[in-house]
């Protein structure tokens, strides 16, 4: 790997460690201390998460959503950033049983708690009009600097966003490394069967030591990846390990690439193992594709963004992310292939120590 491509490589890691641990976690809501609404005043303390309640309390504002209807509610207390005391005043009808409870400051945007209430006790009317209800300024945009985006139940673990995904892509490319270079060995055998000529061994051997080399590279990846996602588990699910189908199709991949190794240290003769070995090794990646591409789209999942569509969306990947997420995947990947290139050049010098001996 050239001497450029490594510093860039460092380069991107360093950038990836220092962003992960450094930019805060965009502020969210957390939990409002009330369980059932009623008509006139509803007392209740709104608690956020990063919010700014004393540095911006003269842009504060906190009102509750019925459906697409606000109803301001009256500060009584600002108990410190993340802590404020209100009480809303609301009608005996509501336009709906969909309740939200929002806050608003000029430096965290809005940012909003839904949670089931009980709100048996008011009408529900359609085309509902009311002088009690109000116009408050809501944005978007839940923070306007780079930040985490907040989720309810990953919270600062999506800090391992950078770390656990980049791992199972750079899985992928060593693995896809592994499958071409399998390829070629069985392309090279046989081109030399249909040329009936002695086979030139030295080729194949070459194309199976990277398959080797690369596929070994991987594993320690996917190892990477299974232990970084179980610790995330139980931080989110509660669990190491749920019967999820994304992480159960990883935990058989992982084992398909174990079986690929013990295959090739149970054939002794060196031209049958690479044939063997590269069959293995393509099956083995066609599965790896099916288990963590194909089938995750088709079934559901704990994993964000499931629901039969696995890919990042503006729920699992908040857009500034993407300047952090991006170059550590592609760092990684770097470090990968030169790990790689480490152990191959390591695998050819064993080699060539065995031929002279």
């Amino acid at each position: 790997m050239k001497t450029w491509l490594k510093i860039v490589c460092i380069a991107l890691l360093a950038y990836t460690v220092i962003s992960s641990l450094w930019h805060p976690l965009a502020p969210g809501g957390l939990t409002v201390d009330i369980e059932k609404i009623q008509p006139g005043p509803n007392t209740f303390t709104f608690t956020g998460y990063n919010t700014h309640f004393v540095d911006d309390k003269a842009s504060l504002q906190v009102f509750v959503a019925s459906g697409s209807t606000y109803f301001c509610a009256k500060v009584d207390e600002v108990i410190d950033n993340n802590h404020v005391k209100v009480t809303a005043i609301l009608p005996d009808t509501l336009p709906s049983k969909d309740i939200s409870f929002y806050s608003n400051t000029n430096t965290d945007g809005t940012v909003y708690i839904q949670k089931p209430i009980d709100s048996r006790s008011f009408a529900f009317v359609d085309g509902f009009v009311s002088s009690v209800a109000c116009s408050p300024k809501v944005t978007n945009d839940e923070h306007q600097n780079f930040g985490y985006p907040f989720q309810v139940i990953i919270f600062e673990s999506i800090r391992n966003l950078m770390w656990h995904v980049p791992m199972w892509f750079t899985m992928f490319a060593l693995m896809l490394i592994s499958f071409i270079q399998s390829i070629k060995i069985l392309n090279q055998a046989g081109r030399e069967a249909k040329a009936d000529v002695a086979m030139d061994f030295s080729k194949i051997k070459l194309f199976d030591t990277k398959a080797a080399s690369s596929a070994g590279t991987g594993l320690v990846f996917c190892i990477l990846g299974l232990i970084t996602g179980s610790i995330w588990a139980r931080f989110t699910w509660g669990d190491w390990w749920t019967n999820d189908p994304q992480l159960n199709g990883a935990m058989v991949v992982f084992l398909m690439y174990v079986a690929y190794f013990i295959l090739r240290n149970s054939v002794n003769d060196e031209e049958k193992k690479a044939r063997l070995a590269a069959i293995f090794n393509i099956f083995a990646f066609i599965l790896l594709v099916v288990l963590l591409m194909v089938m995750p789209r088709f079934a559901e999942g704990l994993h964000p963004g499931k629901s039969g569509n696995p890919a990042f969306s503006s729920y699992d990947l908040d857009s500034s992310l993407r300047m952090v997420f991006y170059p550590a995947c592609a760092g990684f990947i770097l470090l990968g292939i030169w790990l790689y290139n480490l152990n191959f050049r390591i695998k050819r010098l064993e080699q060539e120590n065995e031929n002279n001996d």
